[in-house]
């Protein structure tokens, strides 16, 4: 058996580092889904005072992924930027401030990193600001300000997460590299490519270009569905002459009948999903997939629990050369279920077992799939533009009328 755990070398090494040894990395889980199921993060919003209001239960999801085999902590800064924690009547923005939100994340996940061999990775992602069309020098700087303390509280690398526009994402690359701090992107596309048509292969063109060292997607699609996009983005690279060191970090939920948009066009989203979480056996099948094509940042988004990210870990143990600390109570593929009381629950202590089984649902009148709402707004629409004010009772009832059951 591989030992359990593993001993941090004296001063931690650099994700390019690891990932130019040619080292696996694997990334924590998903952060709002987990905390608003847990009564931390508000729906809707989806932003993360729960930094100030609730450190506890950050930094227990942190240690939590630590200890299922994250070796990098991304900050708590999904949609931390100060136009989203003002947006639709938002109220972190004026009652706590953007800096002290981002401020608690960075020290948040800096405690929990320095108990294990992990990196902190400082992370923004997409703004409300460029879906009402406010020009680049204005998005530019929401960025800046997160960046302004991401380098005051020195985290060890940065990434420019769930972006739907290249365009954007591109100038968010372009704001991180001014650190002088590696920079790794990631957006949220399928293989039809971003809202406005840009393929995978060049997304990665773009974004490489920009400066990114490492470049992928996370979130929106299942790990199938990412993977082959990433694919089309390791393609439109090599075509291009262009190197860098690829990202997958997908939903843990299946997406099969998603449109270009994502799980957010279910009409599951985002309270309705639970029926299409994947296993843990679904995980490891991903981690192996990911590694033979070449993917060496392997993690995950919304729906991620710990359990998945061990379900990475485990699975990848091989090359890695040891479990991580999760696995002590963990038996691989089921072999801990050799002590269950009822014989017919020990003969599924296998492999086997798992790896073939197709779980029902357990309801019997629900469709396998769904069809997905597809608006087909995006960045100019005027069904997207943001506001500072709450939504109205006007604004529902028009999209109330829009809606389809």
């Amino acid at each position: 058996m591989l030992p359990i755990g593993k001993t941090a070398k004296k001063g931690k090494r650099g994700i390019l580092e690891r990932l130019d040894a040619g080292e696996i990395v694997i990334g924590d889980g998903g952060f709002v889904f987990a905390l608003e199921k847990r009564g931390y993060v508000k729906a809707g919003p989806w932003t993360p005072e729960a930094t100030v209001e609730h450190p506890e239960a950050v930094r227990q999801l942190h240690r939590e992924f630590l200890r299922a085999g994250s070796n990098v902590l991304q900050t708590f800064t999904f949609y931390a930027s100060e136009d989203k924690l003002e947006n639709r009547g938002n109220y972190v923005a004026e009652k706590i401030s953007c800096q002290k939100v981002n401020e608690a994340a960075c020290d948040i996940a800096r405690e929990v990193a320095n108990e294990g061999d992990a990196l902190v990775a400082g992370g923004v992602s997409q703004t409300p600001s460029y879906l009402s069309c406010k020009d680049k020098t204005e998005v530019k700087a929401a960025f800046r300000k997160q960046l302004d303390v991401f380098m005051k509280k020195n985290v060890d690398f940065l990434i420019a997460e769930y972006f739907e526009h290249v365009e954007e994402a591109v100038w968010a690359v372009e704001v991180l590299k001014e650190s002088g701090k590696p920079v790794a992107a990631t957006m949220c596309i399928g293989p039809e490519g971003d809202m406005h048509g840009v393929p995978p292969g060049q997304c990665a063109v773009q974004l490489v270009k920009a400066g990114a060292s490492v470049v992928g997607v996370n979130c929106h699609f299942d790990p199938d569905t990412s993977l082959e996009t990433v694919k089309l983005m390791k393609e439109g690279l090599q075509a291009a002459k262009l190197k860098a060191h690829l990202m997958s970090q997908p939903l843990a939920f299946h997406t099969p009948d998603c449109g270009k948009q994502g799980f957010i066009d279910l009409p599951e989203f985002p309270f309705g999903l639970e029926p299409r979480i994947v296993t843990r056996w679904d995980i490891q099948k991903y981690a192996r997939k990911a590694y033979d094509l070449g993917i060496r940042y392997i993690g995950g988004c919304c729906g991620f629990e710990p359990y998945h990210v061990r379900a990475i870990a485990e699975e990848l143990a091989p090359e890695r050369g040891f479990l991580p600390e999760a696995s002590e109570k963990h038996g691989s593929w089921g072999d801990s279920l050799s002590m269950h009381t009822k014989p017919w629950v020990r003969a599924r202590a296998r492999k086997e077992y798992w790896e073939n089984l197709k779980p029902a649902s357990g309801r019997p009148y629900c469709p396998s799939m769904s069809k997905p709402d597809g608006w087909g707004v995006t960045k100019g629409a005027r069904e997207l533009m943001q506001q500072k004010e709450a939504t109205s009772e006007q604004q529902l009832k028009e999209l109330f009328q829009k809606q389809k059951f």
